[in-house]
């Protein structure tokens, strides 16, 4: 194996879901070689998609040409529930390919991030309790989750 782990990288559901920071590094940390690097590991480890938070459209052409699914849904820092809601359902679309492995990420793992996916735990019914939602995504990621990030694990059951 010659790519590397994107940083930040978690597992939220095994061989299907993860979340990391921006390939190859965000803002002015961005590299392009190890923007390549991280996209080689990303097919190294049979990751089919990828989903772009970040506000402008970087990277997507790359994911293209290496033959990923590049997925680009702008979500704005300060968003608003229906944009919220167009993560959730896009989640929920793209996931429901049989044999999709998923990479979210935005230019940092934030709360909102991190939020994300523990509200698409609940939502999807792999958990069935909030709290017990909160306190899962709080284990995957290693970090507590701040109001922002606790809002979303709630606020958009169906």
């Amino acid at each position: 194996m010659g790519g590397l782990e994107p940083r930040g990288f978690i597992w939220v559901i095994a061989r299907r879901l993860a979340l990391s920071e921006r390939v190859g590094g965000q803002g002015l940390q961005h590299r392009r070689v190890r923007r390549t690097e991280e996209i080689d590991w990303l097919l190294e480890n049979d990751f089919t998609d990828v989903l772009s938070l970040l506000e402008t459209n970087q990277n997507i052409a790359a994911y293209r040409e290496a033959g990923l699914r590049a997925h680009h849904l702008p979500l704005p820092i300060e968003y608003d529930d229906d944009e919220a809601e167009r993560v959730f359902v896009a989640l929920e679309q793209i996931l429901s390919a049989p044999n999709c492995s998923l990479l979210v990420h935005r230019d940092l793992m934030d709360d909102t991030l991190v939020g994300f996916m523990g509200g698409y735990l609940l939502r999807s019914g792999l958990i069935q309790d909030p709290i017990m939602a909160t306190a899962a995504i709080q284990e995957i990621a290693g970090r507590p989750l701040g109001p922002e990030g606790r809002r979303l694990v709630t606020s958009f059951l169906e």
